[in-house]
């Protein structure tokens, strides 16, 4: 069983919906690995973001890892 990663970028500002991201790694071999993942590619997506973007908009991230049944 593998494990796809879904990234979202989110806003505190009333009316903006999340939106998927696309991330550099599709497929993972467990949720550990999926999981770490994600919480590290949150940092460099937060990181690339300026400062005044994610204050002005409440910006955030937050994925889920979801299991697959394709080999």
């Amino acid at each position: 069983m593998k494990y796809i990663l879904i990234m979202l970028i989110c806003s505190t500002t009333p009316g903006n919906d999340c939106k998927v991201i696309p991330t550099p790694i599709k497929e993972f071999n467990d949720n550990y690995e999926c999981t770490v993942y994600g919480y590290t590619y949150s940092t460099d997506v937060m990181i690339s973001l300026a400062r005044e973007f994610v204050n002005t908009y409440g910006a955030y991230t937050k994925f889920v890892c979801q299991k697959t049944t394709n080999t």
